[in-house]
């Protein structure tokens, strides 16, 4: 079984990567005896499509910056 250190570093790279069916499983069950990473791993995962969103955003108004009111793709 893993300790919260390990199931927290988990959660952190599977906002990263995919986690294996093993690693999900594992980071399942120490979630279901432990409140506090529970509460971490719904927190990180809110966090992350937080940024994940703004940055789709940001950049969305980059290209609108960038492309200037002619729409033609040069600046102002």
């Amino acid at each position: 079984m893993m300790n919260c250190e390990q199931a927290t570093r988990l959660m952190s790279d599977g906002c990263e990567r995919d986690l294996s069916l093993r690693e999900r499983a594992s980071i399942k069950i120490h979630t279901l005896m432990c409140d506090g990473c529970s509460n971490f791993n719904a927190q990180i995962h809110d966090i992350s499509q937080i940024a994940r969103r703004y940055a789709k955003e940001r950049d969305g108004q980059e290209d609108q910056a960038n492309t200037g009111p002619k729409g033609d793709g040069t600046p102002d």
